[in-house]
């Protein structure tokens, strides 16, 4: 493993956001296969809590997925976006990023109706890797 995924991992370790990823994966899932993954990250499958509605993310340095985690593993473009999420825990905010990415996801919602396009959370993990297409701005107009 490269130094740098080491030292996410263990950042993410001490700022409590994989530990919050294990819990989900006790809490969100019906017979958890976790696998690891490339990189120190660990992916499960079989996630079932209605939030949040995503095919696959990420607290920390673990990936939830509803399918089995195999899926995500044969996706590594996805598997990469998901892993720059995991580096955005390390060196933002810990598990605050939920808080933050929250509110990014709302004003890109507003700004063009999808929670993606112009969240830079997401959009510095790669949209396209995600698998999300960039939305153009809504255009708003003043009433008379």
């Amino acid at each position: 493993m490269k130094p740098a995924h080491r030292l996410r991992q263990v950042v993410n370790i001490i700022n409590l956001s994989t530990p919050l990823g294990l819990l989900l994966i006790v809490a969100g899932t019906r017979r958890p296969a976790v696998h690891r993954g490339p990189d120190g990250l660990l992916v499960a499958g079989r996630y079932r809590l209605p939030l949040p509605d995503a095919h696959a993310f990420t607290c920390g340095n673990v990936i939830l997925v509803r399918s089995e985690a195999a899926d995500l593993l044969d996706r590594p473009r996805l598997l990469l976006h998901e892993g720059r999420h995991a580096t955005q825990y390390a060196f933002c905010f810990g598990p605050f990023m939920i808080v933050a990415y929250l509110a990014c996801a709302g004003v890109s919602l507003a700004l063009c109706g999808d929670h993606s396009s112009y969240n830079p959370f997401e959009r510095l993990a790669g949209l396209a890797d995600g698998g999300y297409e960039r939305r153009p701005l809504r255009a708003f107009r003043r009433r008379p």
